[in-house]
């Protein structure tokens, strides 16, 4: 066993990528197909395939139905076709313990239906499940409906379980296909598994090997939830938490943290947005470091007052820095200058002294236009007066009556 499993306390290794029965999820897609082909089988159907993308569990899957019917069934299973129907029905002979005297398809069908018959009698039944069938040639397709259409009045001498990718529907699908396609009892697919199943799939196989959910963080959890937001297989997901483990483990961690997580993400290749929910904790921690430290430098409210120091005379810059300073640290000045005006903000918020410095400024800035308005009467004034000089105009009205008729 890894001693990963011994630094985490735990009895198994969780995360195998090997067809273990113990370990099977039975939820889900894989609960509701399994007891469908447990019923196929039962009833003796015949045909039954199921399809899924890599590493859906199809062999986990075909290794519990073995365990469901461990004396009611014999179990031929083959890892992949062989490459012609001949070879098809010689592997089915060796496997049910028949020496077929010749090699000729007929004789060789005849002997194996035979077998068959004596298994039916017995009250027991064969199943043959064939692993990778997308690979399948359309010869041993053509033998797959043969061994079907063997049968004993309504029952079928033998049961089928073909496991295949998603390139076995393809195959299933194409027109010339039709005949094999109407003999099939049962097809199902297992699909991904959404993010609510992958965390429970993964709680599952921890408390298994004798672990419990805590051995991950929430932040672990999180980042999990993340990798596998469009889904999950369980293989991937195999994969994934026990490089996860394995990084915790090389670190000499207790749990696994997104990090963990994050470092097995770059390890197998996978791209996520694990990475993006790191820099966020990073920031998170980074802002709960800084809000600390400004926490830990404030000044208590109960700080004894400052000695007392004699008071010396100041210069009016020193005053006007000492004024800064007070505005800064939110004191309320006692006395505002502006030109020359003094302003009392002994009781005024900083939002009225902003208004009084602002009237002050507006007065100032009218002292301008009205020089000028004196100005031009005094011109006025002085222009009419050398008007009035200038002519022979008597007295003041005759003068103003000769200047509006000019």
């Amino acid at each position: 066993m890894h001693m990963y499993a011994q630094h985490f306390n735990l009895n198994l290794l969780p995360f195998e990528n090997v067809p273990d029965p113990l370990f099977f999820y039975d939820q889900g897609d894989h609960a509701r197909i399994r007891k469908q082909i447990s019923g196929s089988l039962q009833s003796g159907r015949g045909l039954i395939v199921v399809t899924g993308p890599i590493g859906s569990g199809k062999t986990t899957l075909s290794q519990m139905i073995k365990s469901d019917f461990p004396e009611d069934i014999k179990v031929i299973w083959m890892a992949e076709p062989p490459a012609n129907s001949s070879d098809l029905y010689l592997f089915l002979a060796q496997e049910l313990g028949l020496q077929p005297t010749s090699s000729e398809k007929t004789f060789v069908m005849r002997d194996i239906r035979n077998a068959l018959l004596k298994i039916n009698s017995e009250g027991k039944k064969c199943l043959v499940i064939m692993d990778e069938s997308h690979l399948m040639s359309e010869d041993v397709v053509n033998g797959i409906r043969l061994l079907n259409n063997l049968e004993e009045g309504s029952t079928k001498l033998i049961q089928l379980l073909l496991l295949g990718q998603e390139e076995l529907m393809e195959m299933i699908n194409k027109p010339e296909m039709a005949p094999f396609k109407q003999r099939i009892a049962a097809l199902e697919t297992l699909g991904k598994m959404n993010v609510d199943r992958v965390l429970k799939y993964i709680t599952h196989r921890i408390q298994v090997a004798g672990g419990a959910p805590n051995l991950i963080s929430d932040t672990g959890w999180e980042a999990l939830s993340i990798a596998f937001s469009s889904g999950g297989t369980p293989r991937t997901i195999n994969s994934l938490c026990d490089r996860s483990f394995n990084v915790a483990y090389e670190r000499d961690k207790p749990i696994i943290e997104a990090q963990d997580i994050y470092e097995a993400t770059q390890r197998m290749g996978l791209v996520t947005d694990v990475f993006h929910y790191i820099i966020l904790l990073n920031n998170r921690e980074r802002k709960k470091q800084e809000s600390q430290q400004v926490t830990d430098s404030a000044v208590p409210e109960t700080a004894p007052p400052p000695p007392l120091v004699k008071e010396q005379p100041v210069s009016s810059i020193t005053k006007k820095i000492e004024q800064k300073n007070r505005v800064a640290n939110n004191q309320t000045p006692e006395i505002t200058e502006i030109s020359g005006a003094k302003i009392d903000v002994s009781e005024q918020s900083y939002d009225d002294i902003a208004k009084t410095i602002k009237a002050k400024y507006e007065q100032k800035g009218l002292m301008v236009p009205a020089t000028l308005l004196v100005l031009s009467m005094i011109a006025f004034m002085l222009s009419v007066w050398f008007f009035c000089h200038r002519t022979d105009s008597e007295g003041f009205l005759g003068c103003l009556m000769d200047l509006l008729g000019f």
